[in-house]
């Protein structure tokens, strides 16, 4: 293998395209071009499809770069390991999360990693659609789910709960009045997470073992947290939330919570990596730092 060849594959890969693979590698985008098209010459297939628009792996591509990424992986394992004696740690980490976490937790927790490891960049991966972890190039990934994640051969590790509630506007809220009921809120204006269209209703949980789906009507759908507290803010409706997300909103009277003895949902946050010996010594510390960290952050309630 031609580790020079491999590594342009694999930046082509991970950067989506050769103009922005030559970007980060600060060298021209011809020679990036023109190894990778030597690469192909030299194992006999095409690995890479390409048009003006998109840039996709063959079958033969997405296998050799699986492969070529391991490889890489490896020799950098290789170069930290003998750097390790000096205490600093250096190289890159990606990191996967949803845009709230990366907003409303992330932000809290990693400014304090950086400072005390100025040798380490990072990349945020920020989006409400899971990445694939391997094509993407991905070290860790912050995930949230309802149930048990499927046995993808990753190691996840458990960072916490994140109970959900219903804010509104402390004006709206004083409307409902302290005995509100779920029931009395059927029908109300609801601000979504979210833009696809479906979850019209909340299921909420209570004291006692008590459930109750409560229906709305929807006023307002985004995938972002910040328009949605807004909104909320402004008397647009009731938004159902994570708590830690609101507790500064709450605290600061923007926000109030609805039905206080009620939670609509509770989400398991856990911590993926993947399953193989000799990670860089600066995934491993950031995996540690967020396990300490994101649970005093997204345990706060609201």
């Amino acid at each position: 293998m031609d580790l020079n060849q491999a590594s342009y594959l694999v930046h082509v890969v991970e950067q989506q395209g050769f103009s922005a693979a030559a970007r980060a590698l600060g060298i021209p985008k011809s020679r990036i071009s023109r190894q990778v098209k030597a690469l192909e010459e030299a194992l006999g297939t095409r690995l890479l499809n390409r048009d003006s628009r998109r840039l996709a792996l063959t079958e033969a591509g997405a296998a050799y770069y699986r492969h070529a990424r391991a490889a890489l992986d490896s020799m950098r394992a290789a170069e930290a390991a003998v750097r390790r004696d000096s205490g600093v740690l250096e190289g890159s980490v990606t990191l996967s999360c949803s845009v709230g976490v990366a907003q409303f937790a992330l932000a809290r927790v990693l400014p304090g990693f950086l400072a005390d490891h100025p040798r380490v960049v990072l990349r945020v991966q920020a989006s409400n659609d899971y990445a694939d972890m391997i094509g993407d190039g991905i070290d860790l990934a912050i995930r949230g789910h309802a149930r048990l994640l499927p046995d993808s051969g990753l190691i996840q590790r458990r960072i916490g709960e994140v109970a959900w509630h219903l804010f509104g506007s402390p004006g709206l809220v004083r409307e409902f009045g302290a005995q509100a009921a779920p029931a009395d809120l059927e029908g109300v204006p609801g601000l979504v997470l979210g833009w696809r269209p479906g979850g019209e209703s909340w299921s909420l949980q209570g004291p006692d073992g008590r459930s109750a789906e409560i229906p709305f009507a929807v006023r307002l759908r985004s995938d972002d947290m910040v328009t949605l507290k807004q909104a909320a803010a402004d008397g647009l409706g009731v938004v159902a939330l994570p708590a830690y997300v609101c507790a500064e909103d709450v605290a600061s009277g923007r926000l109030s919570r609805l039905l206080p003895d009620w939670t609509a949902g509770l989400a398991e946050i856990s911590l993926l990596m993947h399953a193989r010996r000799g990670n860089p010594p600066q995934v491993d510390a950031l995996a540690a730092h967020l396990r300490r960290a994101l649970p005093d952050v997204m345990g706060g309630g609201a």
